[in-house]
């Protein structure tokens, strides 16, 4: 089981992260913006398979061409490492959507 980081842990991790807010001290959540509806839902199977990988689920919403994701960690009631660093591929995952809808 991860350790759940300190509040000084979180602000330092959020750092590196672009977009990324805490919410109730629990939760770090960010905002994806798409270019339509199906490239959001395109990202959240990707996601969805990302999440797979590390066996850690977040929080997905679909709004049209927004995509909110949601982290935690249950086991450790906060956050972890985990969170941070899936919220990073997350990120890594749009920036690769993203330059491939440039390209087309």
């Amino acid at each position: 089981m991860m350790l759940r980081l300190t509040e000084e842990e979180v602000q330092e991790e959020l750092l590196r992260l672009d977009k990324w807010v805490v919410k109730d001290e629990k939760w770090i959540e960010r905002k994806y913006m798409f270019s339509d509806y199906l490239k959001g839902v395109e990202f959240v199977s990707e996601a969805a398979k990302l999440s797979e990988e590390h066996n850690h689920h977040p929080f997905i919403l679909i709004q049209y061409k927004a995509v909110i994701i949601t982290l935690s960690s249950w086991n450790a009631k906060g956050l972890t490492k985990l969170d941070f660093e899936l919220a990073k591929q997350f990120d890594e995952l749009f920036i690769q959507n993203e330059k491939a809808i440039i390209r087309k």
